[in-house]
């Protein structure tokens, strides 16, 4: 017997909030500093953070926050080996008061009644350290049953939708087009796209959260994929969240 699988992107999608966000630029600054001739690096924090919201407002081009992060601290001439670092230590903090993170409004009942009907899997470029407590803190950790870590999205969900739509159909569900919603489109997969951006191509089902989705997903799950894609804001709920 097929079963369904719903595979979930994590940041910006399953975990909200800046706090991860600030971690990183804090501890970019902190690692900056700490070298021989690094001086204080609050300047630099302050343009990570002004990155940071710049994003938000929607006043950058950048993939996500991170890249906004990333593409500032390079240019302040900060090398890729203390941006790697500062993510790695930034990680560590995930879930914790230093990098706090919510979910979309309800997601736990959410998927503990979606994990009735179809195999709940999460697929993340982050690595592992910190992740499953992030789960736990979240309120989710019981619904998932499966996570895959340092996936190289976009071109390492085309070793993970493959086995996936082999067991069953198959819906991915993340905030950015590239990474988390083409390639499951190029293997035959659903797709749904959390986001109020204009996507590279045609989503299943769009939302401007995670939450105004939620009626979808479980009738996918349940009733099975429509024929043709449906427009934005079709859920239950359009209040944003995040």
């Amino acid at each position: 017997m097929q079963r369904r699988t719903v595979l979930f992107d994590f940041d910006g999608t399953l975990a909200l909030g800046r706090g991860p966000l600030e971690a990183y630029a804090a501890c970019l600054d902190e690692i900056v500093s700490e070298e021989p001739g690094g001086g204080a690096g609050s300047e630099l924090l302050a343009h990570c953070q002004d990155a940071i919201t710049r994003f938000d407002a929607g006043e950058t081009v950048f993939r996500d926050a991170y890249d906004a992060i990333r593409h500032t601290a390079l240019a302040h001439g900060v090398t890729e080996a203390q941006l790697s670092a500062a993510y790695l230590r930034s990680r560590a903090l995930l879930a914790t008061e230093a990098a706090p993170i919510y979910g979309p409004e309800g997601l736990p009942d959410f998927l503990a009644n979606l994990a009735e009907h179809a195999d709940c899997v999460l697929a993340t470029n982050a690595p592992e350290i910190g992740v499953h407590r992030a789960l736990a803190s979240l309120g989710i950790a019981d619904s998932i049953s499966l996570v895959y870590c340092d996936v190289g999205k976009p071109a390492g969900l085309d070793r993970i939708i493959p086995g996936l739509l082999a067991q069953g159909p198959t819906l991915s569900v993340g905030d950015i087009w590239l990474n988390d919603l083409a390639p499951a489109e190029r293997h035959g997969a659903d797709t749904a796209l959390v986001g109020v951006g204009e996507p590279d191509g045609e989503p299943t089902y769009r939302g401007a959260t995670l939450t105004d989705l939620y009626d979808d997903i479980l009738r996918w799950a349940t009733a099975g994929a429509p024929s043709t894609p449906v427009p934005l804001g079709t859920g239950h709920d359009s209040e944003r969240h995040d």
